[in-house]
């Protein structure tokens, strides 16, 4: 098979970056969705079917003549969160059950029921909103799934990138619905916006088929008992054949680590339920609220507010074609989450997203502040201003927040409750998500652009939950994480400087693998551990009651300590 690449010494194989393209399908196809709606509202013959006409309206002057109610409009666009909140929340228990390429399979299926119910609809509004909730009901669960299968399966080396691909993908998905959006509103008849949404049903087709031709997620495997499937799984990622994988030390060492804590989970605390995503020992509770805040707060950065009213918003400050407008944010959404990968695996974690903050925050103010003071369709001035401010704070939102909450999300939490804790996350997200699709035509007429104050001070109450406590999981495997969470010498804004027992630092474990790479730090006696190999493919000596020889020999327990 051999590697394609290496990162820090450690080899990469081919698998590492078709699984981070395949699953991150999933997130094209919530991004799909969430861009699609903001035009469509917009289209005439949708207009004329769904919304409040006067009498005498036609497809020339729908545009003019009809507009929905905020109401209607609210649960047109929010229903989908509706569903998302109940798939995130399913989404646990399938992928514990079937495991995670399967539970995407079935995700995918439930979504594309939801586009057929849309797109069989010519006149009731109704059906086409539960037809959005239903297929709320696939992008949930996969907004669960994905990012946890990618961070599970990827090597650590590169595991930041390969999950924020996930992000990536979803402004893929945005824009790309709407580039389709622009060149079919000018078809007549329903095909204007039956042809957008009926599209959808190709990309779940391709993650179904994908998914299946990908390793799944060694830690689930060895949850649930079958070491040898993890082992092969891990080899693969590394570029490694079954054999391969037997005879070398590197996914040896990671499944006795893998194995150690799953062991220790089963020994000390048992089976797991949603109760204990909220038990305070082990930090448990502490890292279940952390990511539903952090994935509430993405969502309070207002980022929605553009791409789910973003045509609506761009028409009320003079732009003569919004749905252009639509096409540039979308594109520099796109374009600047290419950095946001880059800058996730170089700066680590939290201080991008820190940083990300109070520049998000500081373009809103100039945004909210601009439209306050003068009428934009009066002020030509002020509406360039607007959109500048407003691509500006896409700019920081897709290198740092866009990206930083999908790959915290996946890295977190421990593996006996990861599944249900990134479900709590992901469903707070989608519940503010619905709160914000549903309320904001409302309080834009109330407040108008002061709204864009609110998303400013969110934002900076971002930044602040990021430094006080959040913990630097970067370089880390998941074990050592979770390790890191549980030592109480570490504060959150000490992470960055944490090891585990055996290294003087995150360089220490770079330098580490490279040295193992080039097999410098395996002794002959070392390398025999390697060769007897038992039926789970893991040497006698390589799983020491959970204790993995570190830098010269020093123990290093990927295990949490007992209290």
């Amino acid at each position: 098979m051999g590697a394609l690449f290496h990162v820090e010494g450690v080899p990469i194989g081919i698998t590492s970056v078709a699984l981070a393209l395949i699953a991150s399908m999933g997130g094209f196809i919530f991004g799909y969705d969430t861009g699609q709606i903001s035009d469509i509202l917009l289209m005439p013959d949708f207009l004329l079917r769904f919304a409040d006409c006067s009498s005498g309206a036609t497809l020339t002057t729908a545009t003019d003549t009809c507009s929905f109610t905020n109401v209607r409009s609210g649960l047109i666009v929010a229903l989908l969160s509706i569903g998302t909140l109940a798939g995130a929340l399913m989404g646990a228990p399938i992928a514990d059950f079937l495991g995670r390429r399967y539970a995407m399979v079935v995700e995918c299926g439930v979504f594309i029921i939801g586009v057929i119910v849309q797109i069989t609809t010519t006149q009731t509004w109704q059906q086409f909103a539960v037809g959005r909730m239903i297929s709320g009901l696939g992008v949930g669960a996969l907004s669960a799934a994905v990012p946890m299968y990618q961070a599970e399966t990827a090597p650590a080396q590169i595991r930041g990138s390969l999950t924020a691909t996930y992000q990536l993908f979803i402004t893929f998905g945005i824009l790309i619905a709407y580039c389709i959006s622009i060149g079919t509103r000018g078809y007549d008849g329903p095909s204007s916006w039956q042809t957008v949404v009926g599209i959808g049903i190709a990309w779940p087709v391709i993650l179904s088929v994908g998914i299946l031709l990908m390793p799944e997620s060694p830690r689930w495997l060895v949850f649930h008992d079958k070491p040898e499937l993890a082992l092969q799984s891990l080899g693969r990622v590394h570029g490694m054949t079954r054999d391969e994988a037997r005879g070398h030390p590197l996914p040896n060492k990671h499944l006795a680590e893998i194995q150690s804590n799953v062991d220790f989970e089963r020994q000390s605390i048992g089976r797991s339920g949603w109760l204990d995503c909220f038990r305070p020992q082990k930090k448990v509770l502490y890292r279940t609220l952390l990511g539903m805040s952090l994935q509430s707060l993405q969502q309070l950065t207002g980022a929605n507010y553009f791409f789910y009213y973003g045509a609506t918003v761009f028409q009320s400050v003079g732009i003569s074609d919004s749905f252009v407008t639509q096409i540039i944010l979308g594109a520099v959404n796109f374009g600047c989450t290419f950095g946001g990968i880059l800058i996730m695996e170089k700066f680590g974690r939290r201080g991008p997203l820190i940083i990300g903050g109070i520049w998000q925050s500081l373009w809103l103010f100039v945004f909210a502040a601009a439209g306050t003071a003068k009428v934009p369709q009066d002020n030509p001035g002020i509406g360039k201003l607007m959109i500048v401010s407003a691509c500006l704070f896409i700019l920081g939102y897709a290198m740092t927040w866009a990206p930083g909450i999908w790959i915290l999300i996946g890295e977190t939490f421990p593996t006996r409750t990861r599944a249900k804790q990134a479900s709590l996350a992901t469903a707070s997200n989608w519940i503010w998500n619905f709160l914000l699709a549903f309320f904001t035509p409302f309080i834009i007429n109330a407040i108008d652009f002061r709204y864009g104050f609110v998303f400013a001070s969110c934002n900076l109450l971002g930044a602040a939950v990021v430094y006080f406590f959040l913990y630097e999981s970067s370089d880390l495997s998941l074990e050592a994480v979770d390790m890191m969470y549980n030592d109480p010498a570490c504060k959150p804004w000490t992470s960055g400087r944490w090891a585990p027992a055996g290294y003087s630092s995150r360089k220490d474990i770079e330098e580490q693998g490279k040295a193992a790479q080039a097999h410098k730090d395996f002794a002959p006696g070392e390398e025999s551990r390697v060769e007897n190999i038992h039926g789970n493919g893991v040497s006698e000596k390589t799983m020491n009651n959970g204790k993995i020889e570190g830098v010269n020999g020093a123990p290093y327990s990927m295990a949490p300590q007992a209290e």
